[in-house]
């Protein structure tokens, strides 16, 4: 029954057994979240009442945003041990819960028995199949002045990928949550984002689509996609298309 959907119709008189060691079940997607503190919207990565399925978290302790969007080389064996605890816990696949997790895209997902989708930017590629080829795909990051060649190839963003990248790094509410101070204004933070996505396409009417890179931006995908009427894709979309590859159900209906 490991990687099944378990029907007592179908399994009434089966012998179900659990792996050794694991004391939890229905948790589809682990998630990996870095030890920092202010309020996650529904919406966020980091707030489990954004999907319509259970979802596992694991703290990195001790993780802060200015180790991961350096680069640490010691968050790489944070990451292995919790994505292997997460593992045994059953989850079928991991993700990280900041952009900046796709430094390490490559290492963990050969490391680990079951799929990595560390980045949300694991999605340009596909994005840049969908749309025309002298369009370009939008990358409005949270913080851009650290994004380098090695992390966008970590996760197939080759230069023959078109991109326009963009950050919020001077924008004073976003910056709230990257010093980590513990209290947000959501209209705020929004009217940063909105106007921010505006000036890209404003400054590069060949953007076809936009991805919001950051695992904070997932609750105003809505208000950007209102405000420059295109696609319009983030960590969610990616989240919730990984579950239902990893959790597939039969069809019920009619003929």
């Amino acid at each position: 029954m490991e990687y099944s959907i378990f029907t007592p119709a179908d399994a009434y008189n089966q012998r179900i057994e659990m792996p050794p060691g694991r004391a939890i079940a229905g948790c589809a997607i682990g998630i990996l979240v870095l030890d920092v503190w202010y309020p996650y919207f529904p919406g966020n990565v980091s707030n489990a009442s954004s999907y319509n399925f259970p979802v596992r978290h694991k703290v990195l302790k001790g993780a802060t945003i200015e180790m991961i969007v350096r680069g640490d080389p010691a968050l790489l064996n944070m990451i292995l041990e919790a994505g292997r605890e997460l593992q045994q816990e059953g989850v079928r696949a991991l993700v990280g819960a900041c952009g900046y997790f796709s430094r390490y895209q490559q290492e963990v997902a050969a490391a680990l028995d079951i799929p990595v989708f560390l980045g949300s930017l694991l999605q340009v590629p596909m994005i840049h199949m969908a749309i025309k080829p002298n369009q370009k795909v939008g990358l409005l990051f949270g913080i851009g002045a650290n994004v380098t060649r090695d992390m966008l190839e970590a996760c197939g963003v080759t230069p023959d990928i078109p991109t326009v990248i963009m950050g919020m790094d001077d924008q004073p509410e976003f910056q709230n949550m990257v010093e980590g101070k513990g209290y947000l204004t959501f209209g705020r933070l929004e009217q940063q984002i909105v106007q921010r996505a505006q000036e890209m396409v404003m400054k590069n009417p060949d953007v076809g689509a936009i991805l919001l890179e950051c695992s904070d931006m997932p609750p105003f995908s809505w208000a950007v996609q209102r405000a420059v009427k295109l696609p319009v894709f983030d960590y969610n979309t990616m989240i919730n298309w990984i579950y239902h590859g990893v959790v597939q159900r039969r069809y019920e209906g009619f003929l």
